[in-house]
């Protein structure tokens, strides 16, 4: 173990408060959270596997086996203070796990005055922190379902999650017939190699009979030996692939096999799946199931998390998206395409009253959730609303307070998709601190349920904004689902439960200042409904924009309602301009939304620069000059409300 000294304090004052605080600093938020780290944190440099070629399956392996059973024990040991940090996500040349480190190390920053020590490899590390373990979970290398089984149970029971592997470079042979002599308190295949799970006779250690299925098999054992118990965390889930992975691993940027991402949810002891969503075909990772036998186990389990969550009255909380490169969809033999995938899932959640933190492909590694959620917040973070005499100085707003554009037409983007943890702390570096941010409004779409997992990024980007940057709620509040789901009828046959999505949303948005939901995806649910409308305006009650609703809505004489409309995400921001024109010339009202992803600063300012030159009466305003004015045009003109 190499050591680093100490920073930022003296080892005096340091070893004090090692003492006196037990690890955690004097001084603490309204939230109770330390605002300084203390002691001393261990790191670990995972870029090593960044250099492996997935495209030769020893590597493959390697990055497997490492990553999935480091990501357990960092869960592990980061549960109830933060003690461990890995480097190991990269984007575009940056190494986010640093960067991230980097910013927070400053002097007065949170992790300013901690000490540093380094692991030199994985055994080193296991071996540092083997108290802090009871042994391990060996899983099947022949059943694919049994990783993600092992990762729940590695939260349950303090266990890391380690592959069964017989041969020399294994963490199998490394960890636990050698190095530290890790010992196994779980097995999910017999001990002699041979598995535990074989589509025939009863269930082992059940009274149920096989479904012929392997993976079926799988789930429902940990159904009756853990779920069923109450032995899991059921207000977290994680919805990750399993080690299927492997057998195509190229199909997406490597670190897409989201072992990185499993750490939070162990620290949470929650509990992990990848099941289709689909009931009219068989899951294309496992022809030996019954049609629809994956989406029979998904509702099972949705059903118990919902009568665990003290029915309903709290959501799951769903780390991650469905692995459609690699499962379930027309990539992987299927009969469905991505989008409708992610609708379908999206629907069966809400269904349950679970939603998604959806890390999805493209930028769906995260690591180190596990450590940042330890991390100091304020109570809260107010936004001012425009005022009247804001909208009649900038001439919006005659003297008598009525409408005054003037033949203009305002436009509005949705700066979007941020309502993924891995999404938002991958594109910090490189959208959030573009040199171009600030020169045009921007309305930031973010999920404030984002602040569990990356509460460092939110708070980041509060604390840098600029005048023209404006937050707002992503799809579809405080969580991804389609909130259709949750009114009745459901296709659960469960209770309406848009009131408990009023109350799970209002405390992320009061303490985020946030009065606007950016985008509603309705997606394969019914549109809102009078409850769910009420639902809204009790948390959002600046505005919500939504896809099955009249084009534009004044509920209840004062939330405004705007029908969602295109998507514009040319590269070329002429292209773009066209597009805006074209759409805004066809429509009636002067009020404009237009959805983007992922688009950076410098191309928000291209496309404003050519609208002006070529229409200036299209004008980008601020989010709270467009909802107000907005809300001011429904009054004044009935017809469209």
């Amino acid at each position: 173990m190499k050591k680093n000294i100490y920073t930022s304090t003296s080892i005096t004052v340091l070893l004090f408060c090692l003492v006196v605080c037990n690890g955690a600093g004097e001084d603490e938020n309204k939230a109770g959270k330390p605002q300084f780290v203390e002691g001393t944190v261990t790191l670990f440099d995972m870029q090593y596997l960044n250099r492996l070629d997935v495209n030769r399956p020893e590597d493959a392996l390697t990055i497997w086996e490492h990553v999935h059973t480091i990501a357990t024990l960092q869960g592990i040991v980061n549960r109830q203070k933060p003690r461990l940090y890995l480097f190991y996500v990269e984007n575009g040349g940056v190494n986010i796990d640093r960067y991230w480190w980097d910013k927070y190390r400053q002097p007065g920053k949170w992790l300013g005055n901690a000490g540093e020590e380094q692991a030199g490899d994985i055994v080193e590390l296991v071996t540092e922190f083997k108290d802090d373990i009871r042994g391990a979970v060996v899983y099947d290398p022949e059943v694919p379902a049994t990783s993600n089984l092992a990762s729940s149970i590695a939260g349950v029971e303090d266990l890391i999650a380690v592959r069964y592997d017989l041969s020399s470079s294994s963490l199998y042979t490394r960890l636990i017939l050698g190095g530290p002599n890790i010992p196994v308190k779980v097995w999910l295949l017999n001990e002699d190699g041979s598995s535990m799970f074989t589509g025939s006779g009863k269930i082992p250690g059940t009274d149920i009979s096989s479904s012929g299925s392997l993976k079926i098999d799988a789930y429902s054992w940990f159904v009756e030996k853990y779920l069923k118990p109450g032995k899991c965390n059921t207000a977290y889930a994680a919805y990750y692939i399993d080690q299927f992975w492997l057998q195509r691993p190229a199909v997406a940027p490597a670190n897409h096999h989201t072992l990185a991402n499993h750490d939070f949810f162990v620290a949470k002891k929650a509990f992990f799946f990848d099941l289709s969503p689909w009931a009219d075909e068989k899951a294309t990772d496992d022809a030996r199931q019954s049609t629809g036998a994956d989406r029979k186990m998904l509702e099972e389990i949705l059903l118990l998390a919902y009568k665990q969550n003290n029915n309903g009255k709290t959501f799951t909380y769903i780390g991650g998206f469905p692995a459609w490169a690699y499962k379930y969809t027309q990539h992987a033999g299927g009969s469905h395409e991505d989008v409708p995938t992610e609708w379908e899932f999206s629907r069966l959640i809400g269904a349950y009253n679970a939603f998604k933190d959806a890390d999805a492909i493209g930028l769906g590694a995260l690591a180190n959730a596990s450590f940042w959620q330890h991390f100091s917040l304020r109570e809260e973070y107010p936004q001012k609303w425009v005022t009247k005499e804001e909208l009649q100085k900038r001439g919006y707003l005659n003297a008598k307070g009525k409408l005054s554009l003037a033949n203009k037409q305002l436009l509005i983007f949705y700066v979007g998709d941020y309502d993924a943890s891995s999404w938002l702390s991958q594109t910090t570096p490189s959208l959030w601190d573009n040199s171009s941010r600030g020169k045009v409004p921007m309305m930031w779409s973010i999920s404030p349920v984002l602040s569990e997992r990356v509460p460092m990024a939110w708070e980041y980007r509060r604390e840098t904004a600029t005048d023209n940057d404006y937050f707002v709620a992503a799809d579809n509040g405080a969580g991804y689902l389609n909130p259709g789901e949750l009114q009745t009828p459901r296709l659960s046959g469960l209770p309406d439960a848009t009131k408990q999505w009023a109350e799970h949303c209002k405390p992320y948005y009061k303490m985020w200042g946030l009065t606007i939901t950016g985008f509603v995806i309705d997606g394969f649910a019914d549109g809102l409904n009078d409850n769910g409308l009420d639902a809204y305006r009790a948390f959002s009650p600046n505005g919500i924009v939504s896809q099955k609703i009249p084009t534009t809505m004044l509920y209840h004489g004062d939330m405004p309602v705007l029908r969602s409309d295109w998507d514009i995400n040319d590269v070329d921001p002429k292209v773009a301009a066209d597009q805006i024109i074209q759409r805004v010339r066809a429509r009636q009202i002067p009020f404009h939304w237009f959805r983007n992803i992922l688009k950076s600063p410098e191309w928000y300012v291209q496309v404003v620069e050519e609208l002006k030159r070529r229409d200036p009466n299209i004008i980008l305003v601020d989010a709270p000059t467009f909802f107000e004015l907005y809300r001011i045009f429904l009054k004044e003109n009935s017809v469209y409300q």
